[in-house]
């Protein structure tokens, strides 16, 4: 392996434990809820507001990572990220009410609105196409693993220390990962910036914003008020619009939308949003059946929901071999499908299931996820010319990250319907997922739809054709 190979090995590693750090921290908190409530002196459903906090900061600062990469340079703002993130981790554990919680949870968003997309950018801009599936497994599998390992990690953290160790655990964690991207991230030149897209900018960030707090608002177990859900709603259809409008039209928009010209590009951030919702929604609703329906433990439950995570690691040595040898479209059709199976299939456990056939279903949700969303992100990038790199990283991000947050909003909606339509609680989960694996349908009818050689620039090996090159990609497409 040369110099080059290594290094850009090492950055991916890097970005992918700073995307860990960032997921984890978006997902644990709600396991923490009851014992920070308890110290803080707040009803448990106030602290929904810590986690949405961080949530919104995220949704409306990672459009605007692509025009701060152009303006200083990723060098510049991945450090930056890092140290923010760090501090604000460090606040968070000695934040002495809600209201300082909240404020540091914001902070925290900024770093890690900026620490992932930038880094992600670092990495794909130094990696030839050939090698994208290899750089692109290392960044996604903390994606996998983070919500996974949350309910068990949450669980011991509150059962044997306190809420202030989720937050803690980060502060060492980021110092390595500052001193590891100072020596590994070198000067860039800047690239000249276009100035900044205020309107774009304005109507995106309050479209996302209204978006994600709709999101939190039909997710709240307590339930908000009807007509403040639907104004905010509303505000985010209306603004979301508009921007939509707005970008197709300016000159030097905020996010670049015409980077959806390209089919595979188009079907990553479409489609495989849809498959991150249901994704981000599993390690949420299955901790919930196993607690309130089978009475099992917070450790207990996060244990088993482990095996999804045994499933994604077993399976990712091989991803690359797999996209190599087989190709993006069967892929992405094999693994979409697979996953609304296994969804599906979690509404038939009961209280008697055994532990062993919940275990299997589980992993094979786990290998089906790896896959999935290894396709997903590597393929996005596979035909995006080299000067639409920085808008077409800066869009996929804000749709992966907005489509975990409206994955478990669907699935709370789907919880509450199935409650209203049927006499069980268990009932209603199995209606809820039910509904999920119905929505995995829809990334599989977009697989169908993809061209037969869509990502294979990105591919090493193509059967019965050798090599394949950009060209003959090309040529193949032309001749439809």
């Amino acid at each position: 392996m040369t110099d080059s190979h290594r290094r850009g090995t090492a950055t991916a590693l890097l970005v992918a434990g700073c995307f860990f750090m960032e997921m984890l921290d978006g997902t644990i908190v709600s396991t923490a809820a009851p014992q920070i409530a308890r110290d803080l002196h707040t009803a448990p459903t106030s602290v929904g507001l810590v986690i949405t906090a961080y949530l919104v900061t995220l949704a409306v600062l990672i459009p605007l990572s692509g025009w701060l990469t152009a303006r200083f340079g990723p060098r510049r703002v991945f450090l930056t990220a890092i140290t923010v993130f760090t501090l604000a981790s460090l606040a968070c554990a000695f934040a002495p009410n809600l209201g300082a919680l909240v404020g540091t949870r914001v902070l925290q968003g900024v770093g890690g609105a900026m620490m992932v997309p930038v880094g992600r950018l670092v990495v794909l801009t130094g990696t030839a196409k050939r090698e994208l599936p290899r750089m692109v497994a290392y960044i996604v599998w903390p994606g996998l693993v983070a919500p996974v390992l949350a309910p068990l990690l949450g669980g011991l953290i509150t059962t044997y220390a306190s809420w202030h160790w989720i937050f803690l655990l980060n502060v060492p964690l980021g110092v390595v990962a500052l001193l590891v991207a100072h020596r590994l991230i070198a000067p860039a030149p800047r690239d000249e910036t276009p100035p900044l897209d205020l309107v774009g900018t304005l109507l995106t960030c309050t479209g996302l914003a209204a978006l994600t707090w709709t999101a939190h608002l039909l997710s709240d177990p307590a339930g908000g008020a009807r007509a403040r859900t639907v104004a905010v709603g509303a505000l985010a259809a209306v603004a979301l619009a508009a921007a939509v409008r707005h970008l197709l039209r300016t000159p030097h928009p905020l996010v670049n939308l015409r980077t959806l010209d390209v089919q595979s590009f188009r079907a990553s951030a479409l489609d495989g949003s849809l498959y991150m919702a249901v994704v981000a929604a599993l390690p949420f609703l299955l901790p919930l059946l196993f607690q309130e329906v089978f009475g099992w433990s917070a450790v207990k439950s996060g244990a088993v929901v482990l095996f999804v995570f045994v499933g994604n690691i077993g399976v990712k040595p091989a991803t690359t071999y797999l996209i190599n040898r087989f190709g993006f479209r069967p892929l992405l059709i094999v693994s979409t499908l697979g996953l609304a199976v296994t969804t599906a299939a979690c509404a038939l456990f009961t209280r008697g299931t055994p532990v062993a056939v919940i275990a299997v279903v589980a992993v094979l949700s786990g290998v089906a996820r790896s896959v999935g969303l290894s396709g997903y992100a590597t393929i996005a990038f596979s035909e995006t010319p080299p000067e639409r790199l920085r808008d077409a990283n800066a869009l996929f991000a804000t749709s992966h990250q907005l489509a975990a947050g409206l994955g478990v909003a669907v699935t709370a909606v789907a919880l509450r319907g199935g409650a209203a339509l049927t006499d069980g609680t268990r009932s209603a989960y199995a209606v809820a997922f039910v509904v999920l694996g119905v929505l995995c349908l829809v990334p599989t009818a977009g697989a169908l739809r993809l061209h037969p050689a869509a990502g294979d620039a990105a591919r090493t090996v193509v059967p019965a054709q050798g090599r394949v090159t950009q060209s003959t990609v090309s040529d193949s497409r032309k001749s439809d």
